[in-house]
């Protein structure tokens, strides 16, 4: 697990491609200190495992499915990612439970200043929106950022001075691609609530609107 706050960037130095995998190579300072082969670093918001470990560099391996779900697959030598090693039981929770398991990608829609924050609209699909609340927690590139605004085709999230310069949420210009992982609670409580049958199976074998009256009433909502 981790926390979404970013320990540092990193650069992406070499990126060997495979049939449907990906081998990423990325150089570090902070975030391979104590890291051994065989840990996790969160990887611009997706949990990747150590599977090298040089002096100022580590390797992971890139799966299909990562591949699928994230944008790790446009990374090229040069790239920035942004950095967190898996964090401590008994630390500061300074940002909110963070797994590093992508849940899909945004789209940045428009970017713009307030005195010294800086405004991001990101679209996304109707899937992931469902679990965005006002106020609620947002993991962006693996940044944990609050959620100011939520609506049918986006949401908004507003960017701190200390955020912007430390890590890459800046640099995607409108129209790129960014990772996102929803807040994990609301997807545990929507399962449990639909009797334990992912909704997405529900939704696929017709029924739009899984959750009914006589659910809630049988799950203890009067």
């Amino acid at each position: 697990m981790f926390t979404g706050i970013i320990e540092e960037t990193g650069h992406v130095q070499r990126v060997t491609g495979g049939a449907k995998t990906t081998k990423l190579r990325i150089k570090a300072g902070a975030a391979l200190e104590g890291t051994r082969i065989g840990d996790s670093i969160c990887t611009s918001g997706v949990c990747l495992t150590v599977t090298r470990l040089d002096q100022n560099c580590f390797e992971a391996d890139v799966m299909a499915e990562t591949l699928r779900r994230s944008k790790l697959g446009k990374l090229t030598a040069g790239s920035r990612v942004n950095l967190e090693r898996a964090m401590r039981l008994g630390g500061r929770l300074g940002g909110h439970m963070v797994s590093g398991h992508i849940d899909g990608t945004g789209v940045i829609r428009a970017v713009s200043k307030e005195d010294n924050a800086v405004w991001l609209t990101v679209s996304a699909e109707a899937a992931l929106l469902r679990y965005i609340v006002e106020k609620g927690s947002v993991a962006i590139d693996g940044v944990s950022l609050t959620v100011a605004a939520v609506d049918q085709a986006g949401f908004r999230v507003c960017v701190i001075p200390h955020t912007g310069q430390e890590t890459t949420l800046l640099q995607p210009k409108t129209g790129e691609e960014v990772n996102l992982e929803c807040d994990i609670i609301g997807k545990y409580v929507e399962k449990l609530l639909a009797g334990g049958v992912p909704v997405r199976s529900q939704s696929q074998n017709g029924n739009k609107n899984p959750l009914s009256e006589m659910i809630l009433r049988n799950n203890g909502f009067y």
